[in-house]
């Protein structure tokens, strides 16, 4: 079985090996111990890859990843994280494209020097109204 240091894991996936403690201190990772050092084996290589792949391209939080690696097949938990998660991303894109909606509209706006004429952008600001005072 191929064992590797924490130093050669920790250069290999640009990781700190402070990092790679929480991780273990999460149990997201379980590394061998020999005489007190710690040495990750294949296994524990992917399940490395695959945190920073959920945590990269997922947008995953360790909390979720714990979710995930803990599943198991035993339940259908994890899915219901990997939904939140969907939506969550869903509501960013959302908000991403309508701020390049209203971006966009101010870099070709006609009212150029004068934005703050713009019907368009007037129509789509609320003011907040005033409350009624409370009653004496």
């Amino acid at each position: 079985m191929d064992l590797y240091s924490i130093g050669e894991v920790s250069a290999r996936f640009d990781v700190p090996v402070s990092t790679l403690h929480y991780w273990e201190s999460c149990g997201l990772i379980q590394p061998h111990r020999r005489s007190g050092w710690r040495y990750y084996d294949r296994d524990q290589l992917y399940r490395i890859a695959l945190i920073r792949t959920w945590r990269e391209a997922g947008q995953l939080s360790l909390d979720d990843i714990a979710v995930l690696l803990s599943s198991r097949g035993q339940d259908d938990g994890w899915r219901s994280t990997v939904t939140a998660r969907i939506d969550a991303i869903q509501e960013q894109v959302t908000r991403l494209l309508d701020a390049q909606t209203y971006l966009h509209h101010l870099m070709t706006c006609r009212h150029d020097g004068a934005l703050d004429e713009c019907p368009w952008f007037r129509a789509g600001i609320e003011l907040p109204v005033a409350k009624a005072a409370k009653p004496a």
